[in-house]
């Protein structure tokens, strides 16, 4: 990665964009410093900078929207929590063994709607990345959740999961804690719940940490993340026993939001800024209130056994195929 004057963080791929939004700042920087009128050198620049943003991010690869999907200074849960609720109430602890700071949920008010919000916190900073443990929960996160869930079925209020893991957390611990009962459990009942479902990727959706969350009546992705069961790191060192084939990987998973929409794995893309959530995380926000309002309209008029058959039509439909 490499920066620019003012602290911006660019990818490998981007390096055209910093250069350039480099050279813009300086120019910028001698006009008010000196007091030089630049403005046409300035809007040249500009001009020049929004064409190779144009050029480079139209035409990303699937390893490059991997990576934009977990650029540093991208917006995270507890951010489109602040964007999008007028009020929130976080909830803690599993009733069981602990509190799960990886998962947050709690109550929220939408356009004056009541809902259950929950998802996956990575951190911003080193040491809220190790409090967070880098968005990997373990299994009393996913019991969290589900505790929400069931708290918000009794009350008959819709659940809103935003997901934005790298999977869930490998370790030794919380395998022996039951890792993969917790994530089972939360399909088995996430199936059977008698209100709406409104699952949201907004970043990373790595394998079980993301299904464990994720199983809704409608699925959503940001424009620039990915769904997978497995990272293109972790398919190319079992596949090809190292990670440089990553981006060969990336291709062969087909991972991104195009993707998944074509395989009918989701319902819709939430569209971002050129460039990623991260050169406008309000606008992002914006669009995923759009979204999300669209849908909790849609499904808040279905009597609750048409709402629990169709969950189970769509998720029965997934994996079909035919032999020619």
């Amino acid at each position: 990665m490499s920066f620019c004057s003012i602290a911006m963080i660019f990818l490998d791929f981007e390096q055209p964009i910093a250069d350039l939004h480099a050279h813009l700042e300086k120019v910028r920087d001698i006009s008010r410093t000196d007091g030089i009128d630049l403005s046409a050198a300035i809007a040249e620049l500009e001009q020049k900078l929004l064409l190779t943003k144009q050029s480079i991010y139209t035409k990303l690869s699937r390893w490059q929207k991997v990576q934009l999907s977990r650029h540093p200074e991208r917006p995270y849960t507890l951010y489109y929590i602040s964007q999008l609720f007028s009020q929130f109430t976080e909830l803690h602890g599993d009733r069981l063994c602990a509190d799960d700071t990886a998962i947050v949920g709690g109550w929220a008010t939408l356009e004056g709607r009541t809902v259950m919000v929950i998802g996956h916190q990575k951190g911003t900073d080193t040491k809220s990345r190790q409090y967070r443990n880098f968005g990997m929960a373990n299994p009393e996160g996913y019991r969290k959740a589900l505790r929400l869930m069931k708290l918000a079925e009794k009350f008959g209020k819709p659940i809103l999961c935003l997901i934005d893991t790298p999977g869930a957390f490998p370790g030794i611990e919380a395998e022996e804690r039951g890792q993969a009962e917790a994530i089972a459990r939360n399909l088995f009942e996430m199936a059977r719940l008698r209100v709406p479902v409104i699952a949201t990727v907004i970043g990373e959706g790595a394998s079980g940490g993301a299904i464990g969350i994720g199983l809704g009546d409608r699925v959503l992705m940001l424009e620039n993340t990915w769904y997978s069961v497995i990272s293109p790191e972790s398919c190319s060192s079992i596949l090809w026993r190292t990670w440089n084939e990553k981006e060969q990987a990336a291709e062969q998973l087909q991972l991104t939001a195009t993707d998944m929409l074509q395989f009918g794995l989701i319902d819709g893309i939430v569209p971002e800024p050129l460039g990623g959530a991260q050169y406008d995380p309000a606008l992002t926000a914006q669009n995923l209130r759009q979204q999300l309002l669209r849908y909790l309209d849609e499904l808040r008029t279905l009597p609750t056994e048409t709402l629990l058959a169709q969950r189970l039509q769509k998720y029965s439909a997934m994996g079909e195929f035919q032999v020619v």
